[in-house]
């Protein structure tokens, strides 16, 4: 994806479609049970800090538990959960709560679901900057009680993290970064102001959204990646609803320019440091988030 890097400042900045991607629904990793979307396309170097999205469903038929726990290091996993539950006993995520987990030097988690259950999880691995990149875990949950949210005629925005339509997340980020769920009913408008230079792209729910002046449509289950612009200006983001309405994630972040290597479970800047989150985690001497200390589980 070649990524418009456009400087203006004389001018208002409006944001347009610049890459339209549809991913494709694929059996995952817990069997046919499990649909997933890698809703990220394209290389990292057009997506920063964005690493990958998946959106996963599962339909569990059986009452016998899958999924488990498994290490993470070098970045931050993004959760949303739009349907059903997930988790243990320890801590369950409700339909609509959000979370980050920041894994920073490395950490263990479970997301089990232990019964028959329907479920529909966003989850991104979000790049943490290098100078953070191995800080101390931390967990982060905004329930779906406490999420800022705007209501008008016609428009709802739940926004779970940043500064959006004049609120701001308690969620604190080592990556600057807006998350918001964008509720339009049928010819509902919006425009909406987003830094110039944060990688944004637009994930749709339900129904359709057209973008910008051109009105460029994404339909359901369609990925559009936004234009972006050199510089510090704000930058208009135009929706309007089609006629059954729509309903899209925003995500939109501040690029941080640094090559990473992935591997499995871990992100980081070197081959070699790849190589020792694993003799760590074979060692068992990765903590289990449930050991997290009371200031590094931060519950708003």
């Amino acid at each position: 994806m070649e990524t418009q890097l456009i400087a203006k400042p004389e001018t208002v900045l409006k944001r347009t479609l610049s890459v339209v991607h549809t991913p494709p629904a694929q059996t995952g990793f817990l069997g046919p049970d499990h649909t997933a979307r890698a809703v990220i396309q394209t290389d990292f170097s057009q997506s920063d800090p964005f690493i990958l999205l998946m959106d996963d469903v599962l339909d569990k038929k059986s009452d016998e538990p899958v999924g488990g726990p498994h290490p993470h290091a070098g970045f931050e996993t993004v959760s949303l959960l739009l349907e059903g539950e997930i988790g243990d006993s320890a801590h369950q995520m409700q339909a609509g709560d959000f979370q980050i987990m920041t894994a920073g030097s490395g950490i263990v988690h479970s997301e089990t679901t232990e019964k028959k259950a329907k479920m529909r999880l966003l989850q991104m691995w979000l790049n943490l900057p290098k100078k953070d990149r191995w800080t101390s875990p931390r967990v982060q949950d905004l329930p779906l009680a406490h999420v800022p949210t705007v209501s008008r005629e016609g428009l709802t925005i739940r926004l779970y993290s940043g500064s959006l339509a004049g609120i701001t997340s308690p969620i604190q980020n080592y990556v600057p970064l807006i998350v918001a769920d964008i509720h339009l009913q049928p010819g509902i408008s919006t425009t909406q102001q987003l830094p110039g230079a944060y990688n944004a792209f637009l994930y749709v729910l339900e129904g359709s959204v057209a973008i910008g002046d051109d009105q460029a449509v994404l339909q359901l289950n369609q990925v559009g990646w936004l234009n972006r612009f050199a510089g510090n200006a704000t930058s208009d983001l135009h929706l309007t609803a089609g006629e059954s309405g729509g309903r899209v994630v925003l995500y939109a972040a501040l690029p941080q320019n640094d090559p990473i290597v992935s591997h499995g479970p871990f992100i980081a800047d070197t081959a070699e440091e790849i190589r020792e989150l694993y003799r760590v985690f074979r060692h068992g001497k990765m903590n289990h988030v449930s050991t997290l200390p009371e200031a590094q589980r931060l519950l708003y």
